[in-house]
């Protein structure tokens, strides 16, 4: 560990978000080769209120930062001081992303090699139980004279370090910090400038193999990250084993958000089949049941999911992927609710079903029960899978924005059906006034779903009325 250029950094921050909150304070200590070359620090104007909680936890408010230095003012020279060494911070990912965020917003390209003294002291005291910062002064009896501030904690993480060298063979820690130091190999189909460009930032990759044969297709909030997880050396699922065998080229689309990133995900499997994905895989049976309790007693209906109207939606139940599931689906409520087997169309004839026999069914088929009330019942057990009706009277808008490239993207949604992303308000408008058919589909709706029940601060929703 001490046989290259370090530099020991620790952040304060207005909070944990690295893409929302902002740097306060920066601390770092210079180490070239175990030896102590000097330290650093500086307040920083986040250009924003620092939280109450905040304020108590690190000792700095409003007026401390009033007049430092904003970050794009220290960017030159910490940028300087960083390059070529290795950054070495507790919970490493927290300071990185807020360097790497930071830096970008001014054109700074920042992606040095990380080591993280948390995983370290993981891999090197794996008895012990705890591995903050505060156990580690604790436990290794070191000191801190001002805790929660950077330039105190950076010197104490470089003060760690010094200690597991006096306690610790010095070619176990080398053997460790190069593990956690190395990056993954490239599969050996991949060109070497494969990972030229992948960006952290979210969206969608597309892994190829020989003769542009589609591969994998996959999302994350962070590209570079997700992929480069794909070629790790232990290959811990037997797809990417067989991924890193047959990759031969790689793609990737750029996204607003996490929002635009599973869309596009779901789309592009759908679209383009690939072979080691199975879960989204599209699917020609996809069904859902047609009952509506106003109707009176009848036989619930199945309905190809792609030729569901939007007219129907308050009385569709159930998302399935084959008549078969439905079917069995249909089976599994009957049981759990002792409905009749004749009544859902699960059998035919005239007499006792097979779970009346069984006393399981309550006796609508041999009159022990009333049609009507047989059909409250199932109106009842039907509820819970019943397909969330469009909560809106028009079309939507879902307007997501990436608070660090800038980059906003809109979609256009109308009874769950997703009718596309634009990246211009030309684009949308254009869409917006042309008659689009879009299909029901099963992961879109649970995607939009789950999304419109709790937007985040990037995500906008934008009744149409």
């Amino acid at each position: 560990m001490l046989d290259r250029p370090l530099v020991f950094l620790d952040l304060e921050t207005t909070g944990a978000t690295a893409h929302v909150d902002r740097i306060t304070e920066i601390g770092l200590v210079e180490v070239d080769r175990g030896r102590y070359v000097g330290e650093w620090s500086s307040l920083v104007n986040p250009r924003r209120r620092i939280p109450p909680s905040i304020q108590t936890l690190t000792g700095i408010n409003d007026a401390m930062v009033a007049a430092a230095p904003t970050f794009d003012e220290l960017a030159p020279e910490l940028f300087d001081r960083l390059a070529d060494k290795v950054l070495v911070a507790h919970n490493a990912r927290f300071d990185y992303g807020f360097l790497r965020n930071e830096f970008r917003r001014f054109g700074y390209e920042y992606a040095p090699k990380v080591l993280c003294t948390v995983k370290l002291s993981r891999r090197l005291f794996p008895h012990e139980r705890r591995h903050n910062l505060d156990s580690l002064i604790a436990r290794h009896e070191l000191s801190c004279d001002n805790r929660h501030r950077a330039l105190a904690d950076a010197r104490v993480l470089w003060d760690f370090t010094q200690h597991i060298h006096h306690q610790l063979d010095s070619n176990a820690i080398r053997a460790v910090v190069d593990e956690l130091l190395r990056a993954p190999a490239l599969p050996a189909g991949l060109p070497p400038d494969a990972m030229k460009g992948l960006p952290d930032t979210p969206g969608v990759y597309i892994f190829y193999g020989d003769n542009d044969s589609v591969l994998y297709v996959g999302k994350s909030v962070n590209l570079r990250t997700r992929v480069m997880s794909h070629f790790s050396g232990d290959h811990s699922t037997s797809k990417d084993m067989h991924i890193s065998r047959d990759i031969r080229r790689i793609e990737w689309i750029e996204t607003a958000g996490d929002f635009g990133a599973l869309i596009k995900e779901s789309q592009l499997i759908k679209r383009l089949a690939p072979h080691y994905n199975r879960r989204l895989r599209e699917s020609k049976d996809t069904c859902t049941y047609h009952w509506n309790p106003a109707d009176g007693p009848k036989i619930p209906t199945l309905v190809d999911l792609v030729e569901l109207e939007p007219s129907l939606l308050g009385h569709a139940y159930g998302t399935f992927r084959s008549r078969r599931a439905a079917r069995q689906a249909l089976k599994n409520i009957a049981d759990e609710y002792g409905l009749c087997l004749i009544q859902l169309g699960l059998e035919k004839g005239k007499g006792p079903c097979f779970a009346h026999q069984l006393r399981k069914c309550r006796g609508a088929c041999v009159g022990r029960e009333t049609e009507l009330n047989h059909a409250m019942r199932v109106s009842m057990a039907f509820n819970k899978m019943r397909i969330t009706p469009w909560p809106f009277k028009n079309r939507i808008l879902v307007r997501e924005r990436n608070a660090i490239t800038g980059l906003t993207e809109t979609h256009l949604i109308d009874h769950w059906r997703y009718l596309g992303g634009y990246r211009s308000q030309m684009d949308l408008f254009d869409q917006y006034d042309t008659r689009h058919e879009a299909a029901f589909d099963i992961d879109t709706y649970k995607l939009l779903v789950s999304a419109l029940k709790k937007p985040t601060r990037n995500l906008q929703i934008i009744d149409t009325e």
